[in-house]
């Protein structure tokens, strides 16, 4: 494929744009990636911006996902958009994850050789596009001076393909269904290795994703068959293994020797690894650079729609990403890091989050805010909990007896998802995505509710979330899931955290566990962190159920796995919450008092 030049000039800018399509680079291997070049007209040189999809650079909305190309250029950057190894343009077959580090480092080391280019390369994108990025970074390319990653993760285990323990099915299986295996299938069909009926019925099946869901067992769909043969790689491995090691940015922290703006949202499904990849690189990261100027920004965005406006809530005109200008965020980190200005960045506060109910960003000193006092809500009631209507209680005091609630869990009839970090169909409307009224989940009487009185005064909770659950069950393992909610003075339950542990790994993701049933244990729920004002007159609530499905795949309480069992395998569970005396079950929440 030749290589062809378009000159262009970006109305209102006076810049005038070389863009350079289908330039073919060679790989290590000899491979060849196809790489789009847009760059101010002049001989430069320019700092190179270099960003990686495997979704198709020639789609704007995606290419433009988390950074403006074209302003980029119109501010003096040559940037490089490369579709990734066996996708779209690019030669070579695409195992997610597992060629970006090689293929990054030699695509950087390609930009800063160019004649237009100054030598110095940062790295731009968002979600996959992020993972391109700590993975090159990983490698310690010499020209590699700062990454820019928006909504991604620091491994892809816990926080990609799992979540304590349990298969993020509906993520995995419309992200592969729908941006990977349509891509793949329609390039067949035009090299002539793939038939219209086969395309055809993949469509067919994106179009019936959420049937799918149901489908048992999760390994061996017929529709992925010879297409994504990565997704039952994915099954194949539950538990942290040398599997997931292998390509996990977060082992290699020590050789990562660049700066890195981490950006990610409450309801994105990757916040726990964005936040991992800034707390991670300020302790171990591989230089003193690296280690001091990671940043952190993190607003109330989904993973898709970053405007800060979603069906049943809106955070106001301040908290989208244009409002933000994340464009302009990274051009003065990049002007800073790669063109050497003298722009006031080093003096900037390292975090700044979007704090919702009050509807303000705030600059902080860290991550935990320093000064966070971490306060226990103990859960109480007389043990009939089942239900917003129940009797289960959150205080700061200890509960003066002892009781449990009691709940059955039916993998046959899972408590559905409702908002929160998912990626689901309808993700770009924003329908299964963010905060959404809970009160129909809390009429199921396989959810319990802890809830607080009405607070006297404002509430200012920002930081990690855990939920400690003294728990048994009758099953050898099951799940127990946790919701933070803020409950409105007219009723209306709106979500802001979640998570989820599968029991067999309360002790090590890496090692499973079963239970022995009727034994209680103290499991930790991760419900990752927020950032909200929990206003005067608003009570705070804790969900505990057993499934929140289709985000994750259902546990069918034997001990086995539902990616190799069918639905005839399942067994319902009785589970139990205990609270009071020595089971002190609690939510754990990082309380800012500002003074």
């Amino acid at each position: 494929m030749a290589a062809s030049v378009i000159r262009r000039r970006r109305e209102g800018t006076g810049v005038n744009l070389i863009i350079e399509k289908n330039v073919m680079v060679p790989m290590r291997d000899g491979v060849r990636m196809a790489t789009d070049v847009y760059r101010p007209e002049g001989d430069g040189p320019f700092p190179v911006l270099v960003q990686r999809l495997p979704y198709g650079k020639e789609v704007p909305g995606l290419r433009n996902l988390s950074f403006d190309v074209l302003r980029g250029a119109q501010a003096g950057y040559a940037v490089v958009v490369q579709d990734t190894r066996g996708r779209f343009a690019s030669e070579g077959e695409f195992n997610p994850f597992f060629d970006e580090a090689a293929d990054g480092a030699d695509t950087v080391a390609w930009a800063a050789a160019q004649p237009w280019s100054t030598g110095r390369v940062g790295m731009i994108g968002g979600s996959y596009f992020g993972a391109t990025q700590w993975l090159a970074a990983g490698q310690a390319p010499p020209a590699l001076a700062a990454i820019a990653p928006f909504v991604t993760t620091d491994q892809y285990y816990e926080g990609w393909a799992y979540q304590g323990g349990a298969f993020q099915l509906g993520f995995n299986l419309h992200w592969t269904l729908s941006a990977l295996g349509l891509a793949e299938l329609q390039r067949r069909l035009v090299a002539g290795s793939a038939t219209p009926e086969q395309f055809g019925a993949l469509v067919a099946a994106v179009d019936a994703n959420e049937e799918l869901y149901r489908r048992t067992p999760l390994r061996g769909l017929p529709e992925l068959k010879g297409i994504a043969p990565y997704y039952d790689d994915w099954l194949d491995h539950p538990s942290y293994d040398g599997f997931w090691r292998s390509c996990a940015p977060r082992e290699h922290y020590g050789d990562i020797t660049v700066p890195a703006l981490n950006m990610g949202g409450w309801y994105d499904l990757f916040l726990k690894g964005t936040i991992a990849n800034y707390t991670g690189m300020r302790a171990a990261g591989g230089s003193a650079a690296a280690r001091d100027l990671q940043r952190l920004v993190i607003g109330p965005w989904a993973h898709g729609p970053v405007s800060g406006w979603f069906p049943e809530r809106g955070f106001g005109l301040l908290s989208g990403a244009d409002a933000a200008d994340v464009t302009g965020m990274q051009l003065r980190w990049f002007d800073h890091l790669l063109k050497g200005e003298d722009n006031g960045f080093e003096g900037d506060k390292p975090v700044r989050v979007f704090v919702m109910g009050a509807g303000v960003w705030r600059d902080e000193d860290d991550w935990p805010l320093p000064g966070t006092e971490f306060v226990d809500y103990h859960l109480g009631g007389e043990g009939r909990a089942n239900t917003a209507a129940g009797d289960g209680t959150l205080g700061t005091a200890p509960p003066a007896g002892t009781a449990y609630d009691a709940y059955l869990y039916d993998p046959r009839d899972p408590v559905p998802t409702v908002g929160g970090g998912t990626f689901l169909p309808g993700l770009n409307v924003g329908v299964n995505a963010g905060p959404r009224d809970q009160r129909e989940v809390e009429r199921r009487a396989d959810v319990l509710c802890y809830t607080t009185e009405p607070l006297a005064e404002p509430l200012e909770v920002i930081g990690p979330v855990e939920a400690v659950l003294h728990v048994s069950s009758s099953a050898p393992d099951t799940d127990f899931t946790a919701k933070l909610v803020d409950v409105h003075p007219d009723g209306r339950a709106e979500n802001l955290a979640d998570g989820i542990l599968r029991v067999r790994y309360r002790e090590s993701l890496s090692e499973p566990r079963l239970m022995e049933p009727g034994q209680v244990y103290e499991v930790r729920v991760d419900l990752v962190a927020t950032a909200n004002l929990f206003r005067a007159g608003h009570r705070i609530r804790l969900e505990v159920s057993s499934s929140n499905f289709p985000r994750f795949d259902r546990n069918t309480n034997t001990g086995g796995t539902i990616a190799e069992e069918s639905a005839e395998d399942f067994r319902p569970a009785l589970n139990r919450v205990h609270h009071g005396g020595e089971h002190r079950s609690r939510l754990v929440l990082p309380v800012i008092r500002r003074r």
